[in-house]
Order: C-alpha cells, then sequence, then structure tokens
C-alpha cells in the first residue's frame, strides 16, 4: 500500500496546516505584535491567551479514572476485567500517564490536534506510550469518511549520537531525519531519502492515535482554541499599550507656547520662570481633561469582557466573584465553561477508551493475556467543588437500592482505583466478620463457664 512512496512528498504535504501549528504556538509564547516597533514606540504584552489555555486545561483535566465492566455476566468475566483495569493502571503508572496527558491536552488545545502512540518496548517488555510531536505528523483517510485512517506517517529528528545508538548508522550532517510510515499491514523506516527498513506490521493496526481539540464539522483535524483569542488579545495589549503611554506623558507634561517664534531654556520643573513675549501665551497640555482616559479604561474592560466571552470562561472561573453565590448559582455562571468542557471530555473519552484497547491488545500479544470482551468506560471527576456529604448520601441511597455498585460510587467520590478500593473492603469486611466471630465464640464460652448449672442435668452435661 506504500508503493511510490518518498519522503519529498511531505515537505508539500500540510503546509497550511504546519504553518498555523508555528503561528499559534509563536502566539502561545508571547509574540503578540506584528511587525517591527517604530523607534520609541511602546509595546506591552500581556498574555491573556495563555493563561485562558492553561485554566481551560486545568478544568479539563481535574481528575480521569477509568472502569472495565465484562460484556458477559460470569465470574470468569468479571476475573478477566479485573484483570485488565489492574494491567491498564500498571501501563498508566510505568508511563507516567498523568503527566504527560496533562502536557498533551495544553498542546492539543494550542495547536487543535494530539496525537498518542501506543507501542510494544521489546527491552524493557513493556506497553510504551508516547505523545509525538503532532507538527511532525501526517494522516491519510478513505475518501470521505475521517475516521477510516489507513496511513500515518511521523517524521522527527535524531542527533548523530542518536542515529548511531538507535540504529547503529553515522549520518553524514549533524542531524538526520527519520521517518515511520505505518499502515495496519505494513511498516518502513527511511532514514534521509534512504529506505532503511520494511517488513509487516507487528501489531495489526496503526499504533498512533490522532484526535482533535475540538472538532470542526467534516473535517479531520481539529480547532484551536488560540484561533478566535488572538484579534481581541492583540487589540487589548494595542489599547493598553496607548493608555500606558497617554499617563505616561500626562507625567511628564508637555509645554505649549503660542505665538512664540523661537523658544529656550523652556523647561517644566518646579519653580521654572519663563520669558515669553507681551502676545504671548504659554500653558501645559493636559492629556487628561475632559474624561479622555475614562474612555480608554471602559474600552480596555469591553476588550477584557470580549476575551472572557470568546473564550468561554466566566471571569468567576478564575476565582474573582464579586458576590457570594450558591452552589446552583456559580454553577450557573460557570455554564458556559462548563459546556466547552463537556464537549472536550467527549472526544478525550473516545481517545482515551481506544488508547486503552490498544494497550490491552499489545498485553495480550505479548504477554500472552486474555481479558475478554470488555466495556471501556472514563470516569471524570467533577469540574465544579462538591459537597462531599451530600454526594456520599446520595452514592448510598443509590447503593441500598440497587442503582450504583459499590465501584461505580467509588469513582463518583473521587476514588482513582475503585477495583483496588474495593478488594480491600472485601478484606477488611471478611476480617472483622472473623474477628466478631471468634469474639462471639470467646463470650459464649466464657458465658457457659461462669453461669452456674440450673438444673443436675445440665451441670452433667457441661
Amino acid at each position: 500500500m506504500n508503493e511510490g512512496f518518498t519522503p519529498s512528498q511531505l515537505n508539500h504535504r500540510d503546509t497550511g496546516r504546519l504553518k498555523g501549528y508555528r503561528e499559534l504556538l509563536d502566539f502561545y509564547y508571547g509574540q503578540h505584535w506584528e511587525g517591527y516597533a517604530r523607534r520609541g514606540e511602546k509595546r506591552l504584552t500581556f498574555n491573556y491567551a495563555k493563561v485562558i489555555i492553561d485554566k481551560i486545561t486545568s478544568y479539563l483535566m481535574s481528575g480521569i479514572t477509568f472502569t472495565t465492566d465484562p460484556i458477559e455476566d460470569t465470574d470468569e468475566a468479571r476475573t478477566r476485567a479485573q484483570r485488565a483495569e489492574q494491567a491498564l493502571y500498571q501501563v498508566y503508572e510505568d508511563n507516567n500517564l498523568e503527566q504527560l496527558d496533562f502536557e498533551t491536552e495544553i498542546d492539543c488545545a494550542i495547536l487543535g490536534d494530539g496525537c498518542f502512540k501506543v507501542i510494544w518496548d521489546a527491552e524493557t517488555k513493556k506497553v510504551k506510550v508516547t505523545a509525538p510531536d503532532i507538527q511532525g505528523v501526517y494522516a491519510w483517510w478513505v475518501g470521505d469518511d475521517t475516521s477510516r485512517v489507513w496511513r500515518v506517517a511521523s517524521r522527527y529528528s535524531l542527533t548523530v549520537e542518536e542515529a548511531e545508538i538507535m540504529y547503529q548508522i553515522t549520518p553524514k550532517g549533524k542531524t538526520v531525519s527519520v521517518i515511520e510510515l505505518w499502515t495496519a499491514q505494513d511498516f518502513e523506516l527511511w532514514l534521509d531519502d534512504a529506505l532503511l527498513e520494511k517488513k509487516p506490521n507487528p501489531y495489526d493496526f496503526i499504533p498512533f492515535l490522532i484526535y482533535p481539540n475540538l472538532r470542526e464539522p467534516k473535517k479531520f483535524w481539529g480547532m484551536s482554541d488560540l484561533r478566535q483569542l488572538m484579534l481581541p488579545q492583540r487589540e487589548l495589549n494595542r489599547a493598553v499599550s496607548q493608555l500606558s503611554r497617554i499617563l505616561e506623558l500626562s507625567g511628564n507634561p508637555i509645554a505649549v507656547l503660542e505665538n512664540v517664534e523661537e523658544s529656550e531654556d523652556i523647561a517644566v520643573k518646579p519653580g521654572a520662570v519663563w520669558n515669553i513675549p507681551e502676545d504671548a501665551k504659554a500653558y501645559l497640555l493636559d492629556l487628561l481633561q475632559g474624561g479622555g482616559v475614562s474612555l480608554h479604561i471602559d474600552y480596555v474592560n469591553l476588550l477584557y469582557r470580549i476575551l472572557h466571552d470568546i473564550s468561554e470562561s466566566p471571569r468567576s472561573a478564575f476565582g474573582g466573584t464579586e458576590r457570594n453565590l450558591s452552589g446552583v448559582a456559580l454553577e450557573i455562571e460557570l455554564q458556559p465553561l462548563l459546556q466547552k468542557v463537556k464537549r472536550k471530555r467527549l472526544i478525550r473519552a473516545a481517545a482515551y477508551n481506544r488508547r486503552n484497547r490498544l494497550i490491552l491488545k499489545l498485553l495480550e500479544k505479548y504477554q500472552n493475556e486474555s481479558f475478554g470482551d470488555n466495556h471501556l468506560r472514563v470516569v471524570w471527576a467533577p469540574m465544579l467543588p462538591q459537597d462531599m456529604e451530600r454526594l456520599v448520601s446520595n452514592e448510598q441511597i443509590l447503593i441500598q437500592n440497587g442503582v450504583h455498585s459499590r465501584r461505580r460510587a467509588m469513582g463518583a467520590v473521587g476514588v482513582k482505583d475503585p477495583e483496588m478500593e474495593f478488594n480491600r473492603w472485601l478484606e477488611e469486611r471478611e476480617a472483622i466478620l472473623r474477628m466478631n466471630k471468634e469474639l462471639n465464640a470467646k463470650s459464649a464460652r466464657s458465658g457457659a463457664r461462669g453461669r452456674a448449672p440450673e438444673s443436675p442435668a445440665e451441670g452433667i452435661e457441661e
């Protein structure tokens, strides 16, 4: 399926997307002004867009757990599902996926796309999960069905030392360009323009998982959170810089002379004496008269509000509530942010579930495991502060009425590993029951020895 592919084809593919990535990264790191600054021009930069990205990501990734539920209702299926869940948690711990997911989510919100790579590490005999730079990832899909990706290419650079360690090759230059080309059937490895290796795909699936930040209808690549913030952010910087310049000039007054042809030694300072002609006028220019500064401040506040509205991040999301709000009132005020995070979580849940399935496939293939057929589910932590006492009380009622299982209730209250916690509960319950049984037995024996017989027959039996 890769016949006719050459590395040079990637140089002309997705040029607009890659250019947009570079612009977005520059903007995130504070390069907001366009063109060169004029001499003496003041350019203030308040990177509010970066703060918004970081804040939304913090709400989105406030806490993630997952559960594995068997499709079949049998003891064997439940045992396999428990093993699958434990194996997933072990892979998450080995790869420090909590930190990797947060960093990838920041990158995804900036660029509009995220990517994971799930492979088997033959050296450590473990599943390895990484997040390749989406700027070096290319995808091919079938016709108008963007969900059917049939080929993925990943391009990155290696230094001379890295190339020697990984591929035992000494490149001619200081770096070498590496391209991995994957289909479900084949794998090719290119170094610069030379085909180094070609073999069947050892996994029988493409080990790359590409997902959008927010999906644009009928398109494969996603939308960045930054794109719609760029214009108001630039205008905010310009307006604040202009206001700062006005305040600076008002603190250093400008002397205005009328009907004066020449002027010397005109200095604005306390006790200064000016000698001017009889019909001339001299005064200081007041840049703040007529409420001009208030107009600038009102415009800055308007831009500030526009940033909040467009980003769907109300001021209260930053802890800036100006009045006391009840839980329901706070939730209503934060509704725009909650809706945006919910849209993102729908996409992330599908991506994380698919990643978990790839992990289980690799474990089954290389560790001879059999996890069976299971429903994988992502459990998200609440985005807003919760009344834990009320939440626990509700879950207790749901458990007693058979609506929720104990595992699901644990996930709802924020337990990261409900399966492990449930097993601990079973062990404690068994130990307590055994201890109570032993204590009851001892009490019964002690009571029998200390009690006087009520009849001769009872005494004989004892």
